[in-house]
């Protein structure tokens, strides 16, 4: 149904002035509320984003990277992230393609009205002009008929009587008057016809030409304000669909994590974790200290029962209570070794370099550090707390004896699995240097094959020692698998003994009584009141790793050359040899030792004294300041 603005509505300039208005304060409105849309679309991406950050672990922790109930909830603040990053995008849409558009279309929207208005203001005056020309002229034409009527009916009035020479010369005044009055009347007539004619003639283009066109230019200007709201309305829905998809994924994936848990495994895994392979401890048998009753009693004897029964009293490992780690920090600490008196060929004895140790205790030293140190030394002077609290307190060996059987077979197949992928890398690095030889051999112009004679003997020198390093650990592998073996077979041996009832004064008695201290051990002899210190410290350093094994690995700040060979026995130190170059990542705190790193991947402590250090000149600047921190 077809409709015309300027047919229909000829006379409601007015009432459509109104609603244009109204329509553009409309559009204003729900640009507006695009707008705050966007916004809260925004707001709820960042809280959401906020959200998944405060609830994501900090560093990957071994024990949340293993349940799968762990893995599911940071799957599913992982899809959180994602479907924040959805919010972003949405409210970037519709902030970029449709606020911004329609507040542009909403400035050129008044203004093509303002015009439109105007042109019907200036029809309307105009014809309303001509409207006031033709009352005027038609007043005049009905007061000029008026007294021509009124001149003619006095004329008329003074020829009827008898008149003397004066009436009459009166009475043609008057009929000359009346002619006069008739004449401009006549004028007024024709001035009045004309008058009408135009305004007929204006009126009739006002209505069926002015206004028509002018009205339907507002029309179209109205319905394309509507067509631009359908196209916002359109545009909006379309921006939340485009998202739909990957949020639908998102809450896929949720729904996938969530699926992927599995109670039984995680509860299987919990035995994989702590299961220390050992047996649970047999009946306590009778100790029958009647026998003593019945002998002569001296004081030598009463002395030696009491020492054996001191000795008897230490504690099974399993109830062995664990010290404090305050009580181990006044234990002695481990000072480095000094530089050889006799300095192997092409070392240099007494190196300018080695710093004389510190006067006072290194650990107090760290701690004093840690609290007037700035934000970005702080993580390095707890490092270096942890590093001297390490050298303090001991190391734990090599082999992963301190473990329990089941752990240090795990630990030492962990261990082997890492030393295989860097065998598999060093010679995947070596096959490619071997090739580059060969190609720069057959093509001299490329490059020189002796450069690449310095990397290959490093990387040679580096699978030796990991060849080495692979075959100790599979060597006390081997050694763990059998002492499991024979653990086992003792224990089932040991059913039927245990099985058999004791009575006071039987031999099982006398085993008891002379028995040595060290019968109760642990089943691999690690776990006995001498360790308790030990096993306290690495339980609590476990604790304390696991703040700093997923950091960022320290940047270098300069390079060092090994002045001899040294051989680092300890936990976190680092054996070179001599002539070795190393990157400096820590210099020394005033203990003696300097923390180096080697290919990126190995990293320990390194006697000052046996390295001559060359910092970088932007490192010297770095250290000062965060000295004078």
């Amino acid at each position: 149904m077809s409709c015309n603005w300027g047919t229909e509505l000829w006379d409601q300039f007015d009432n459509l002035e109104k609603h244009t208005s109204w329509g553009i304060d409309f559009l204003e409105r729900y640009t507006k509320f695009l707008k705050e849309r966007a916004e809260i679309e925004l707001s709820y991406a960042k809280q959401i984003r906020s959200l998944s950050k405060k609830y994501h672990p900090k560093r990957s922790r071994e024990d949340e990277s293993r349940y799968t109930w762990c893995l599911a909830f940071a799957a599913t603040l992982r899809q959180l992230s994602e479907l924040s990053v959805q919010r972003e995008e949405l409210a970037e849409n519709l902030n970029t393609q449709i606020v911004c558009e329609l507040t542009r279309y909403t400035q050129e929207l008044k203004t093509e009205r303002k015009i439109h208005f105007q042109d019907g203001r200036r029809a309307q005056q105009h014809i309303e002009s001509s409207w006031k020309q033709l009352e005027s002229s038609k007043r005049r034409f009905e007061r000029d008929c008026k007294e021509a009527e009124r001149a003619q009916h006095v004329s008329d009035r003074i020829d009827l009587d008898n008149k003397t020479d004066g009436e009459k010369r009166c009475s043609l005044k008057a009929r000359q008057t009346a002619q006069q009055k008739k004449q401009a009347a006549e004028e007024s007539r024709k001035d009045y016809v004309t008058s009408l004619n135009q305004f007929n003639q204006d009126q009739h283009q006002h209505y069926h030409t002015l206004v028509p066109v002018i009205y339907q230019r507002i029309q179209d200007m109205e319905e394309r304000r509507i067509e631009r709201i359908c196209e916002a309305m359109r545009s909006s829905a379309e921006a939340e669909r485009k998202v739909l998809p990957v949020v639908s994924r998102c809450l896929d994936a949720m729904m996938d994590a969530a699926e992927g848990i599995q109670p039984r495994m995680d509860t299987r895994q919990v035995v994989e974790v702590y299961k220390s392979g050992f047996e649970p401890p047999g009946d306590v048998e009778f100790e029958d200290y009647s026998a003593t009753m019945r002998r002569s009693i001296s004081e030598s004897s009463y002395l030696d029962n009491r020492t054996e029964g001191r000795r008897h009293s230490r504690k099974l490992w399993p109830f062995i209570r664990k010290n404090k780690l305050l009580t181990l920090l006044s234990s002695p600490r481990q000072p480095p070794p000094p530089p050889p008196t006799s300095p192997s060929p092409g070392g240099v004895a007494n190196s300018p370099q080695s710093p004389p140790l510190a006067s006072r205790e290194p650990i107090t030293q760290r701690l004093n550090d840690l609290m007037t140190s700035g934000s970005r030394t702080r993580k390095q002077c707890l490092r270096s707390l942890k590093r001297g609290l390490s050298l303090k307190l001991g190391s734990s060996p090599a082999d992963c004896s301190h473990l329990p059987p089941e752990q240090r077979r795990k630990k030492l197949q962990m261990r082997i699995n890492n030393i295989n992928q860097e065998i598999q890398r060093e010679r995947e690095q070596r096959d490619a240097l071997l090739k580059m030889r060969e190609v720069y051999e057959r093509s001299p112009q490329m490059g020189d094959a002796d450069s690449l004679e310095p990397r290959l003997d490093e990387v040679k020198q580096s699978l030796q020692k990991l060849e080495e390093e692979l075959r100790r650990n599979q060597a006390w592998l081997a050694e763990a698998d059998s002492r499991s073996d024979h653990s086992s077979r003792r224990q089932s041996g040991g059913c039927g003994l245990n099985s058999q009832a004791t009575t006071p004064g039987s031999s099982s008695l006398k085993q008891m009584d002379n028995r040595s201290p060290a019968s109760r051990e642990s089943p691999d002899g690690s776990y006995t009141e001498d360790h308790s210190a030990e096993l306290h410290f690495k339980s609590r350093s476990s604790e304390f790793d696991d703040d700093f094994d997923d950091e960022e690995p320290l940047p270098s700040i300069g390079t060092c050359k090994s002045l001899y060979p040294f051989q680092g026995q300890n936990e976190g130190t680092l054996s070179m040899v001599e002539g070795e170059l190393l990157s400096v990542v820590e210099e020394d705190k005033g203990d003696g030792w300097t923390r180096v790193r080697r290919n990126l991947e190995e990293e320990g402590y390194v006697p000052t004294s046996y390295i001559k250090v060359f910092l970088d000149s932007s490192a010297k600047g770095f250290v000062q300041s965060s000295r004078l921190v």
